[in-house]
């Protein structure tokens, strides 16, 4: 029986990965769980799974947890952590043989990088972890002799493509976008997006930040990234093209002209069973292809008038250093904004440029140093975000 611990485990993916688990209660136990706080949402995990050690964001939301778990009568209580120091004590249990990484933003990449050090198998979901901090935490993986799982989608499907080949053979990766819900809509009208029709994605569920990502695209310049890092290919060996189905989840063309595609359901049960049963693949009644509904496959070039934000993905993947790190910051700060309409759509991509604009190419030597650079791009971008929301208010 493999143990897991889940850093993130009341977001989309978190809850996900405990009902493939719940599907499979002879091959997965919980030890550890990390949450930030939903409180709710974490108990009711804790009753169910009955973890050693529990963590979420503060040390108030930890005495509420406690508090919460004793008027329950739930007995004995498991360790409860809070902030950075929790997120490490879950990602660094001594009985984890798996470490989940689901956590939204930065938050969860020191823990996740400490598992990665201590040889712990690593099903990943964050993408900051390998936009931000890709080279660091790709020599700890390869140090440790691990491999990293991804759990997304699109890397998820490439791996398995790979299965069909050898890494000397790959003449590129090929990752397909849905598109988002603005995939057809008038130029002029993107001015005007609210932020209500930017979270409406077509074929996914997914939480407000990824959302927003996929209506940008910003998501699939992060995957690129990623992609990078993961699978060990030049950057310009990564294609994306839009895919509105989005039955085809990525696809690896190999040096013969060969195309191997990974097809399934807009369902994240099956990534996520496919990284934690790995190198296996386990039988499963929870999530099929429909063959019925599949009429059509559509493949369309991605325009990055359209979508500005993939380019500028590119652009700080190939100048490297800090600036993957701090397009991943400035889009993480803009996005919020955007939520709280505080800034408009078509801002983002502004914002983002603008921190990408002023910051150095330091290579990283040390975590610390992702960390400082992250919280460096945070501060530019918030102040790009005022000076264009007093610009909107004093035009208005």
């Amino acid at each position: 029986m493999k143990k897991l611990a889940i850093l993130g485990s009341t977001g989309s993916i978190g809850r996900q990965t405990l009902a493939v688990v719940e599907s499979m209660p002879e091959r997965f136990a919980i030890v550890a769980l990390a949450a930030g706080g939903n409180l709710e949402e974490l108990a009711g995990q804790i009753a169910r799974h009955r973890p050693e050690v529990v963590s979420v964001a503060d040390s108030a939301k930890a005495d509420a947890l406690a508090a919460r778990l004793r008027d329950s009568g739930l007995s004995p209580l498991p360790a409860i952590h809070h902030g950075a120091e929790g997120m490490l004590a879950v990602g660094t249990h001594a009985e984890a043989d798996i470490v989940v990484s689901a956590a939204v933003g930065v938050v969860g990449l020191a823990a996740t990088y400490a598992a990665v050090q201590l040889g712990k198998t690593v099903a990943l979901s964050n993408k900051e972890v390998l936009v931000a901090a890709g080279e660091l935490v790709m020599a700890a993986v390869n140090h440790a002799g691990q491999e990293l799982l991804p759990v997304d989608s699109e890397h998820n499907a490439v791996h398995q493509c790979l299965r069909g080949g050898i890494r000397g053979e790959v003449r590129r990766l090929v990752l397909t976008a849905s598109g988002g819900p603005f995939r057809k809509a008038p130029l002029a009208s993107l001015a005007s997006v609210t932020p209500e029709q930017a979270l409406a994605h077509p074929n996914w569920r997914m939480g407000n930040r990824i959302s927003i990502d996929s209506a940008t695209m910003m998501n699939k310049g992060f995957e690129v990234i990623e992609a990078r890092w993961l699978f060990g290919v030049r950057p310009e060996q990564i294609d994306v093209v839009v895919h509105a189905q989005s039955t085809v989840h990525s696809m690896v063309e190999f040096v013969d002209g060969s195309v191997l595609a990974q097809l399934g359901p807009t369902d994240m049960r099956m990534p996520i069973q496919y990284a934690l049963t790995y190198p296996e693949r386990v039988a499963s009644n929870q999530v099929a292809l429909d063959w019925t509904k599949l009429k059509r496959l559509d493949f369309e070039k991605v325009s990055t008038r359209r979508f500005p934000c993939l380019r500028l993905a590119r652009q700080a993947m190939k100048k490297g250093g800090a600036l993957p790190c701090a397009l991943n910051a400035a889009d993480e700060i803009a996005v919020a904004a955007f939520l709280e309409r505080r800034l408009p759509f078509l801002g983002i991509p502004e914002v983002i440029e603008y921190v990408l604009g002023r910051t150095p190419r330091t290579k990283f030597a040390s975590m610390d140093d992702v960390i400082a650079a992250d919280g460096e791009a945070r501060r530019m971008a918030k102040e790009e975000v005022a000076k264009l929301a007093a610009k909107a208010a004093a035009a208005s």
